[in-house]
């Protein structure tokens, strides 16, 4: 579609610019107080909805606040929590995981480097994107996730189905001060105008510059 890197940055700054205008709060749909709150919400919500893991994360933070506390918790109170959701055994082995990394590596305290985080249990680079700009303002990278595969597709911004692929496009197209907020306000508008089985195309802010790869021409 956009066959030059080019006109895939022009086409990047279209797209930012609509979305700033239309979603001017960017903000992380996980609830979390501090960013050991946000990196376990974030290692929950891998293949499962955010609503579903705000709706458990009020419990688990409530017993297990920070990381001391969830490196002492067991494997059975910490599935019993988490249970709802899908993956639960293997999510509550990985937050005690991390926990016990973070207590006996890092003295309790979450790293700062990309290259640190995807050391700890159940946190690859998406999770450590997530933490370390919606915590820090830190541009480490861009967050993929299923809304942002498929709009960014949709938008032209890349060919690929590939996560790791699809950071490195959006990379190299989008301003760096943009890589955080652009995924917060893509993650939005996906659930609001760019659903995935009935995307509300006429009502869409970016239909004007939106070649719509791969979607069926509008009647």
């Amino acid at each position: 579609m956009f066959e030059s890197i080019d006109a895939k940055k022009k086409q990047a700054r279209k797209v930012v610019t609509r979305l700033r205008k239309h979603y001017p709060v960017a903000e992380c749909a996980l609830h979390h107080e501090t960013p050991f709150q946000l990196l376990a919400a974030t290692i929950l919500s891998a293949q499962c909805t955010d609503e579903r893991v705000n709706s458990v994360t009020p419990i688990l933070f409530e017993k297990f606040p920070d990381a001391e506390a969830l490196a002492a918790g067991t494997q059975a109170q910490v599935e019993k929590i988490v249970k709802s959701l899908g993956f639960f055994r293997a999510k509550a082995t990985n937050l005690r995981g991390m926990a016990q990394r973070v207590v006996e590596v890092y003295d309790g305290e979450l790293p700062r480097t990309l290259e640190e985080l995807i050391t700890l249990p159940g946190v690859g680079r998406k999770t450590a994107n997530v933490l370390l700009g919606t915590a820090y303002g830190i541009a480490s990278g861009v967050v993929v996730d299923t809304h942002v595969r498929r709009i960014s597709n949709l938008l032209g911004l890349t060919e690929s189905q590939n996560p790791d692929i699809i950071e490195r496009d959006l990379m190299a197209v989008l301003p760096k001060k943009e890589w955080i907020t652009y995924s917060h306000r893509l993650i939005h508008h996906g659930r609001q105008i760019c659903i995935a089985r009935r995307p509300k195309c006429t009502e869409c802010p970016l239909l004007k510059i939106c070649p719509r790869v791969g979607l069926d021409p509008l009647e």
